[in-house]
This record gives structure tokens, C-alpha cells and sequence, in this order.
């Protein structure tokens, strides 16, 4: 039985193709947030334990106060806890297209370009494959909620690049006055066409009725 009948896009009687990890860079560019934060951890602390043998603690107290300001503040707090939701909601996004049918045949799934956070989550610039619009991120909306852990999704697409959609993740009620974390204003407002929220179901999902 197929994967989510309801969104089924390959033939009733054919499996669902398996998806591939993809090309090593685009498993790099998947990963690349998690391999700058290692490779920056780790040039942290060579440098800390080169100072250390030479007897220099300046470089500890000035990565002490790095790290205790942004922590001591509401601000800080926020931005780490928001850009920390936004790493989560790729590899989920990602991890949405992977198990569902929103991969080609030779199961490549669409690139998330950038995440930022909002004021009621996070918004996601994606870039589709060949096979793959919108519309199948749409009627995939409940599906990618669930995997991020939201309460709702929004679907934006280009108004002349097709191939280029956004991806809004809602956790919460926008609060009064609340200036966004992130950079979703680059995105702008006028290029982006809203999708319906509803989904009609596929003609063949439909019961027929019985005759005589």
C-alpha cells in the first residue's frame, strides 16, 4: 500500500520510489550549518589550548564574555533558542520530502536555500525539483506541521520563478510589537502568491457511486 494515498502522485500500483541521500554536495549544503558550528568549535579549541600551553588566559576570558553576555540577556536568549528552531525545521523539512512522495524518481529532494526566523516561527526558502511544485508542499502542509512540531504551514510561491516557494512554519501567535528575530523582510511581499488552504481531493481518491 502506498505511502499517504490521499497525496499519492505515482500510480496505484507502483512503490514508492526510494529516496537517495543525494550528491556528496548536496548532503554537504544540507549539513552546512552543523559543519560550520564543529569546524568553528574546533579551531575554538585549538586556539584555547595553544593559549593555554603558552600560559595566555586572555583568550579564555574574552570567549567567557562571548559566550555569558548574549547568555545574561533576553535578546541573546532569543536569538539562540530561534536560529536553534531554525536548524530543526530544515533537517525535519528535509527529512518531510525523504518520507513522503515530494522527491523525483531518482529520489532528489528539493533544496531549502535559507531559513530564518519570524515573530511566529520560521520561514523557509526552497527550490524544487523538476516534478515537484508548490502545490505538492501544500497538500503536504499537515505532514510538514507535524514533522517540525508546529501548529500550522503556509505555502508562498514566486509569482514568475515557479521553482521558488516559501515555506512558513507557525508555531505561535504573533505578539503585539514583536520585532523579528530574523531576516524574513529580505524575502519582501510582493513576490509571493499565497496557495489555497484546502486541498481538493484527487478525482480517483474519490468513491465512486454504485450502480443499480
Amino acid at each position: 500500500m502506498p505511502r499517504n494515498p490521499r497525496n499519492q502522485i505515482y500510480p496505484a500500483g507502483e512503490d514508492l520510489p526510494a529516496a537517495r541521500g543525494g550528491s556528496p554536495v548536496a548532503r554537504l549544503w544540507r549539513a552546512r550549518t552543523e559543519l560550520a558550528l564543529l569546524g568553528g568549535l574546533a579551531l575554538l579549541v585549538t586556539a584555547l589550548l595553544g593559549a593555554a600551553q603558552q600560559g595566555r588566559w586572555a583568550p579564555f576570558v574574552l570567549v567567557a564574555g562571548a559566550v555569558s553576555v548574549p547568555a545574561a540577556t533576553r535578546f541573546g536568549r532569543n536569538w539562540v533558542v530561534a536560529h536553534f528552531w531554525c536548524v530543526v525545521s530544515r533537517r525535519r523539512l528535509q527529512r518531510t520530502c525523504l518520507e513522503t512522495t515530494m522527491h523525483t524518481r531518482s529520489g532528489r529532494i528539493p533544496l531549502v536555500l535559507w531559513i530564518t526566523p519570524t515573530t511566529t516561527g520560521e520561514k523557509a526558502l526552497v527550490m524544487v525539483r523538476a516534478g515537484i511544485s508548490a502545490e505538492a508542499f501544500e497538500a503536504y502542509g499537515d505532514e510538514i506541521a507535524a514533522a517540525c512540531w508546529a501548529r500550522s504551514v503556509n505555502v508562498y510561491r514566486h509569482r514568475t520563478r515557479a521553482q521558488f516557494l516559501i515555506v512558513e512554519i507557525v508555531r505561535r501567535d504573533e505578539a503585539p510589537g514583536a520585532a523579528s528575530p530574523g531576516l524574513d523582510r529580505l524575502y519582501g511581499r510582493q513576490a509571493w502568491l499565497p496557495l489555497r488552504s484546502e486541498l481538493e481531493e484527487p478525482p480517483d481518491l474519490v468513491a465512486l457511486p454504485q450502480a443499480g
